[in-house]
């Protein structure tokens, strides 16, 4: 880094009493808490440990210093910067499925189709057409509920609450729906995967003490 792009003195200060500041609120909330899960604590919590970062930054870039903290951040690795008391959030999800039997996919499109002559319009025969069907005449939890029906097989999902900081006009964000998902909003999430499936057995596999061989068993019988 050029020193034209140093931090300057008074920043790193800043900074520093930035950091001061948000001990100061961290202490209040947690002798003012009203339960374990009290916002206000979890809200200086990441106050406290963003003026940490930017502090830890500034310093290593001015000094080439490095502070001793180091404040674990949420299970995902982002922490939260939304509001404390959010008034209004969005629900953001994702389920990805496979096509496992078109026909059968096709054919609960044609059900439909038969006693729908909107539905019947827009099939075109194809398993996108048929998607298209039945994701019109179905909420998609019930899809969820009943996927093999359907021909689908499950992969990933995710369930995102993000806070915002007001209510979105109507028709704001229809353009571009998913563009203003900002990890750092996250409330709470809930994910998916046969991964983590994996991880538990391997997990288990571990923890599991081995068992005699065959020939220890016999012996042991004797």
């Amino acid at each position: 880094m050029s020193d034209a792009a140093l931090p300057t003195v008074a920043e790193v200060r800043a900074a520093a009493e930035a950091v001061k500041t948000a001990l100061d609120r961290h202490l209040a909330a947690v002798e003012g808490r009203s339960g374990d899960d009290d916002p206000a604590v979890y809200a200086a919590f990441n106050e406290l440990a963003a003026a940490a970062e930017e502090y830890d930054e500034l310093l290593y870039d001015r000094y080439d210093e490095v502070t001793p903290f180091e404040i674990p951040a949420t299970e995902d690795g982002v922490p939260y910067t939304g509001p404390a008391e959010p008034t209004a959030f969005s629900v953001l999800i994702r389920r990805d499925y496979v096509v496992a039997e078109p026909q059968r996919l096709i054919a609960q499109a044609e059900r439909v189709a038969a006693h729908d002559r909107d539905a019947e319009r827009v099939h075109d025969g194809g398993t996108g057409g048929a998607l298209g069907v039945l994701f019109g005449e179905y909420e998609p939890d019930e899809i969820a509920s009943r996927y093999k029906e359907f021909g689908l097989e499950e992969g990933d999902s995710t369930l995102w609450l993000a806070a915002t900081e007001e209510p979105a006009e109507p028709g704001e964000w229809l353009g571009s729906p998913f563009d203003h998902a900002d990890p750092e909003h996250v409330l709470h999430r809930f994910d998916v995967s046969s991964v983590f499936d994996d991880e538990f057995d391997e997990d288990e596999a571990e923890d599991a003490e081995p068992g005699p061989t065959p020939a220890a068993a016999q012996e042991a019988d004797h």
